[in-house]
Parts: structure tokens; sequence; C-alpha cells
């Protein structure tokens, strides 16, 4: 059984990068479906942005997708911090 990272760090983690909390507990499918959609999302802001706005405006597509990734990727590491503490050794 491998160790399983700290929630706070797997949290830490993900707000550094988008879909990588995910990756480093194990579901790596989901992480890079975040960090896809995250570029996606980005780029199809920017694309269709107004040309005066804000960095964070002509890419919040991807900064929303980034946002909703982090609390994700916390949760399934305490969930699975909680399912190791309830399994039986």
């Amino acid at each position: 059984m491998r160790a399983l990272p700290e929630p706070a760090r797997v949290l830490l983690v993900a707000a550094l990068l988008p879909g990588m909390g995910h990756v480093w507990t194990g579901r790596a499918a989901r992480g890079l479906g975040f960090a896809l959609f995250a570029l996606l999302g980005g780029w199809l802001t920017a694309r269709f942005a107004a040309p005066d706005a804000s960095l964070v405006g002509r890419h919040a597509g991807g900064f929303f997708v980034w946002a909703l990734s982090i609390p994700d990727a916390y949760r399934g590491a305490r969930l699975d911090r909680a399912w190791a503490e309830r399994a039986p050794h």
C-alpha cells in the first residue's frame, strides 16, 4: 500500500498547478482532464473576450475550471485518508 499524501499538501499542489493534486492522489485521468479543460477554457475566453479585458477576464474560463479543481482534489485526498483509517489493518 502506498503512502497517502497529506490533504493540505494536495491542496497546495492543486492551487499551484491545475489538475496536479488529482494526479498526485492517483486520479491521473481526472487531473489531466481538469488541466486540459483549464487550458481550453482559458484559450476560449481569451479568444472571445473583449480586447480591453484584464488578464483574469481574458482567461476567466480557465481560472474557473482551475478553481473548481482545487476543492475537488482536496476532497478526494481527505476521502482517501478517511477510507484508509476505517479499513481493517
